[in-house]
């Protein structure tokens, strides 16, 4: 089941208003095609990846008023619905061939109901890995900011409680675990993304619960303190991805969901404190992405493609682009939006069927077959953020 997709009609009167929304319009009709309105997820996809698709539909919402009807109603179901989907065993992460992998439970049996109240209802987007609960942190961030829903933020500010409770580690004693589970090889991982999302959500609660701004910025100006001293920010300037057990650059790959994710956060603590170095830093570890991560057309790829990404790999440059237009905003640079412009037209002629207009896992193509909710998730992030960047 899906629900209901924009018209063809609308899609043409968005593309006179706003440029490249018609593709974004198609991408968004055809991600939903995946939705299942039981469930309130993705089919396709795992759990963290459905807390990106749902960002996705709200980053376009931001900007296209033709779909914000349709994003609401998508906020409304997935709060109701999803709570009882989400992984109900311990979800097992270990980095396979330098490739970080989520492994959740196959049980297509609904658990029990959570309870809706602000802090008990958080329990229904939790599992034992923290980048997972930061992910939907942020997609219920960015739900509240599309509707100004209360209950969205409060249940944010309840996964974010959580997350709390994962730190700190023995690095420095600050940061957060990976999973509150050990990996089989690595012990209580102490990873970038994970360590980024506490970051970027801390700093955009900052920035939205007035009540609690200093409890919040707090955090989030420890958190980068800690982290662009732990050493995973490398002498290229980009970031592997987590450290040793003795709290070592473990020289892992440089994916492109850890140079992303911290430009976001970044972007957000500057917004609550008015620091410029803050823009400097991430201006600094994009520029070092795209020197490592993009083609001689200016497209971006992820060092697993073609057919090495899959489950997880193939989210991870949609993270990129997201945060990447977000620190555009407000510090642009002519390389950024190279780098947006190249991806997005690159996707839609190279990278897209014909047949139902699903976008694959590289972006200069040619096409993967098949596409999934993950792939075409990740793609359509770049054609909002051409949307975003005019």
């Amino acid at each position: 089941m899906k629900i209901s997709s924009i018209s063809l009609p609308l899609l043409v009167a968005g593309a006179s208003a706003l440029g490249d929304s018609a593709n974004a319009e198609a991408a968004f009709n055809t991600l939903q095609g995946w939705y299942n309105e039981t469930t309130g997820l993705w089919n396709t996809c795992g759990w963290w990846n459905g807390a990106n698709a749902m960002t996705s539909i709200g980053d376009l919402a931001t900007v296209d008023s033709n779909i914000t009807s349709e994003a609401t109603a998508v906020f409304a179901n997935t709060y109701k619905n999803a709570p009882p989907y989400r992984p109900n065993a311990p979800v097992m992460k270990a980095v396979v061939n330098g490739l970080p992998v989520s492994y959740y439970s196959q049980s297509n049996e609904p658990m029990a109901a959570t309870d809706d109240s602000s802090d008990g209802y958080a329990e229904g987007f939790l599992d034992n890995c923290y980048d997972d609960n930061g992910w939907w942190a942020t997609a219920w961030i960015k739900a509240y900011d599309i509707t100004g829903e209360a209950n969205y933020l409060s249940l944010a500010e309840g996964i974010f409680n959580n997350m709390t409770g994962a730190g700190p580690t023995n690095c420095s004693d600050g940061g957060i675990i990976w999973c509150a589970a050990r990996t089989p090889d690595q012990g209580y991982y102490v990873n970038a993304i994970a360590n980024e999302l506490y970051l970027s959500v801390a700093a955009l609660l900052a920035n939205r619960v007035g009540s609690n701004k200093t409890y919040y910025q707090t955090i989030a100006e420890n958190q980068w303190t800690w982290f662009k001293n732990s050493g995973m920010i490398n002498d290229e300037g980009t970031i592997n991805d987590g450290l040793t057990l003795d709290c070592k650059n473990n020289g892992a790959t440089v994916w492109s969901y850890n140079q992303g994710v911290i430009l976001g956060g970044l972007v957000e603590l500057n917004k609550a404190n008015g620091d410029a170095s803050l823009l400097t830093s991430a201006t600094d570890i994009a520029q070092a992405a795209i020197t490592n991560l993009t083609d001689s057309n200016h497209v971006l790829h992820d060092p697993c493609e073609p057919d090495g990404c899959a489950p997880d790999g193939t989210q991870f440059k949609g993270a990129f682009i997201r945060n990447l237009v977000q620190l555009q905003q407000v510090a642009p640079n002519d390389a950024f939006k190279q780098v947006i412009d190249a991806s997005a037209n690159s996707i839609w002629a190279n990278d897209r069927s014909a047949s139902n207009d699903s976008l694959s896992v590289v972006w200069s193509g040619p096409f993967v077959n098949p596409a999934n909710a993950s792939t075409h998730s990740s793609a359509f992030e770049a054609l909002i953020a051409q949307v975003v960047v005019g």
